[in-house]
């Protein structure tokens, strides 16, 4: 099991997968049906993307060992088919943890590997990217503000286009 595999080549029905990843995004996320689940989006050397999740039985076994930005080698994982709306990726699996997962310290990808894929304004206000993959953009920390003498949140968000063309917006 000494070979390392692209994420190109990540399909399910198999568990002995060795693969070296960025965490290009992480985040946690509750839901009543799944409890608490890390959420990841991870990037190669090859700048394939997929999705990846921790579910609640082995959020306490990774959360310490995963963190954003950092390279990984993950080995002994399962693959099952990403569906939905709102996906991170487009590749049609997603990375699932077992109990047996590992994860090593490995040599850092290039910084700039950072996954992004900018799109044109006018392709999304066209309707013409699926609706069914995410947009990423940068975002602020969510602040606490006072309005009208309420506690509010307030998240500073910028979306920039492949023309470098910027639009600033706070939610």
């Amino acid at each position: 099991m000494s070979t390392m595999n692209n994420i190109s080549e990540l399909k399910p029905f198999k568990s002995m997968w060795k693969v070296k990843v960025k965490i290009i995004r992480l985040w946690k996320q509750y839901s009543a049906a799944g409890g608490e689940t890390i959420e990841m989006v991870f990037v190669d050397s090859r700048g394939d993307k997929i999705h990846g999740t921790v579910k609640k039985d082995e959020v306490g076994q990774f959360a310490h060992v995963l963190q954003q930005g950092q390279t990984k080698l993950l080995i002994n994982f399962t693959v099952t088919h990403s569906s939905g709306s709102y996906r991170t990726t487009k590749h049609p699996y997603k990375v699932v943890f077992l109990p047996t997962t590992r994860v090593r310290i490995c040599e850092a990808l290039p910084y700039n590997m950072t996954g992004l894929e900018p799109v044109n304004y006018r392709a999304v206000l066209n309707g013409k990217l699926d609706p069914d993959f995410l947009v990423v953009v940068e975002v602020s920390h969510i602040e606490v503000v006072s309005v009208n003498g309420k506690d509010t949140q307030k998240i500073s968000v910028e979306l920039r286009d492949t023309e470098d063309e910027r639009l600033p917006l706070v939610l």
